[in-house]
């Protein structure tokens, strides 16, 4: 990942945070969910050695983000991330976003995610706060044409999201 300096709410390669964020996530996922290796560096390129996740209450640190993976791979079949909104401000960033998923079996699954982040001065993470919650039914979703798309789409919204 490149590192990313903010200037005047973008990074200074232009990206404002919604961007940020769903290309994090995004790409993230795509990586992770691409084969069956060792996803240990997946992780490392982006995430610290020493980062925290606190997510609902639970803890998470590098290994227990390693084993939460396995699972991760072997259920999903798509998904996208629909980011909602985000600030950045220096290394902090703080984001509103929507995770569709779809499993191996079909079923579709909204979670909607409220985060708090501190970014390494590279781009990665290195802590979060998350609260989530899922939205909508099986049914609604299954009715719905978001998170249908190809694997791994950016639903992102349009907007400058700074």
């Amino acid at each position: 990942m490149a590192a990313l300096e903010t200037t005047g709410g973008k990074a200074a390669d232009g990206r404002t945070a919604r961007q940020f964020m769903t290309e994090f996530f995004t790409s993230f996922t795509r990586e992770i969910t691409a084969d069956d290796g060792d996803p240990g560096p997946v992780v490392d390129r982006y995430y610290t050695p020493d980062a925290v996740q606190t997510a609902d209450g639970i803890r998470i640190d590098r290994e227990r983000l390693v084993a939460h993976i396995r699972p991760v791979r072997k259920n999903l079949s798509d998904f996208a991330f629909e980011v909602h909104e985000a600030v950045r401000d220096g290394e902090r960033i703080a984001a509103r976003f929507t995770i569709h998923a779809t499993d191996r079996r079909g079923r579709h699954t909204a979670t909607e995610v409220h985060l708090f982040g501190e970014l390494a001065p590279d781009g990665r993470m290195r802590r979060t706060h998350q609260l989530s919650r899922t939205v909508g039914t099986p049914e609604a979703d299954a009715n719905s044409t978001r998170g249908n798309g190809p694997r791994g789409k950016e639903a992102s919204e349009e907007g400058d999201g700074s």
